[in-house]
């Protein structure tokens, strides 16, 4: 009896249970981003709008070793949102996410640093981890709260993120927390002092006012999110120092004390009356 082995088959086995970097199975992770994209898809443009600036500067990016550092407002709204922007603007779509299937074929190489208590916090963070989260373990906080003695920096967290920019692109948010105006964290500036990567800056607005702290559920309709894509930081990678590049990144994300300053009583109206009167059509 003579058997022929089916390469063809066996061929798409393998890249059925094909794994990323962290071990992910790219399939699973795949259909993952497809389903909480259309799910989260009405939360910025339907419920709420997301207005976006500068995306056109995503599709000219390297496929690999590039670094998105932005301010926090919620622990998962503001990534899932870097998602669709990030998967629209690979898709041609300038300063949009009109018609979601851009999520159909997505960018599997994109991952997110994040607190490992805060995916460890229940079962929807867990499964959302599988669709590119870096665990790391906070130096300064636990349990949600910042402690005195600082922990020492878990090498193995250091090299998830180099492993990960050698793969694709890394957000990470600087100031570890989603409190306006914290000091940035001197790790982002360590990573990119020794991996040289292209940094973007990100800024966004109006998240924390459109859902609750972790991002999961939507706290409020017809507020208007902005999302602002900066032109990639000019580092001098060798010569300029930790502090200067921390410095650096406070400027770039808006998060530098400079920023800090009383706003005008007339301009809060005119803008709390501006978003009672928007009002956004249900439109993909």
């Amino acid at each position: 009896m003579i058997s022929f082995y089916n390469f063809t088959a066996d061929k798409r086995n393998m890249s059925l249970f094909r794994k990323d970097p962290f071990g992910y199975i790219i399939f699973i992770k795949k259909w993952l981003i497809r389903l909480f994209g259309f799910l989260t898809h009405r939360r910025y443009r339907g419920f709420n709008e997301l207005v976006i600036e500068g995306s056109e500067i995503i599709k000219d990016l390297p496929d690999t070793n590039v670094l998105f550092i932005s301010n926090h407002q919620t622990y998962f709204a503001d990534v899932v949102a870097m998602f669709h922007v990030f998967n629209a603007s690979l898709k041609g779509r300038v300063d949009s996410i009109k018609n979601v299937f851009y999520i159909w074929n997505p960018k599997l190489n994109i991952y997110y640093v994040s607190a490992k208590e805060t995916m460890k916090s229940g079962i929807l963070p867990r499964i959302m981890g599988y669709t590119g989260a870096i665990a790391v373990e906070r130096t300064w906080r636990e349990k949600g709260k910042d402690i005195t003695e600082k922990k020492a920096v878990n090498p193995n967290d250091t090299q998830n993120i180099k492993r990960a920019l050698q793969d694709g692109w890394v957000i990470t948010f600087p100031q570890g927390t989603t409190k306006s105006f914290k000091p940035v964290r001197k790790g982002t500036a360590h990573i990119i002092k020794d991996y040289k990567p292209i940094v973007v800056p990100i800024v966004i607005d109006g998240f924390r006012r459109s859902f609750d702290k972790k991002g999961l559920w939507l706290k409020k309709k017809g507020i208007l999110q902005t999302f602002t894509i900066k032109e990639p930081l000019q580092i001098d990678y060798e010569n300029e120092s930790i502090d200067e590049i921390v410095e650096k990144i406070e400027y770039a994300i808006e998060q530098h004390i400079s920023f800090l300053k009383v706003i005008p009583t007339d301009i809060i109206e005119s803008d709390k009356k501006l978003n009672k009167e928007r009002q956004f059509p249900f439109d993909y």
